[in-house]
């Protein structure tokens, strides 16, 4: 038995559009992340003497900026996602939600 608000949610065509587009901006930011995570890991296991190149005249190796582009990387999504999330994708929501109240 489905309860009459979430039947009257469910038929609501901007939940529809809300579903399509929540899915379809975390599905290419999954890959986004997935291109770039095993990018680098691929990276590390085909071409080792590239990461291992010194920077300058120390130790650091071109491999310890690339890993930490991976994690700005991250960072940075997020941060996407949240920004459009608190945006578009909340303001989504309270107009099925006032909708679903009439």
């Amino acid at each position: 038995m489905i309860d009459p608000v979430v039947a009257k949610i469910q038929a609501n065509p901007k939940y529809q559009e809300l579903k399509d587009k929540r899915g379809a901006f975390g599905w290419w930011l999954a890959l986004a992340m997935m291109v770039v995570y095993y990018g680098y890991i691929a990276l590390i296991a085909f071409n080792k003497p590239f990461l291992a190149q010194p920077i300058g005249a120390g130790v650091t190796t071109l491999g310890i900026p690339i890993g930490m582009g991976v994690i700005v990387f991250t960072i940075v999504i997020t941060g996407l996602y949240v920004r459009r999330a608190n945006s578009e994708f909340d303001a989504l929501t309270k107009q099925i939600l006032e909708d679903a109240a009439k």
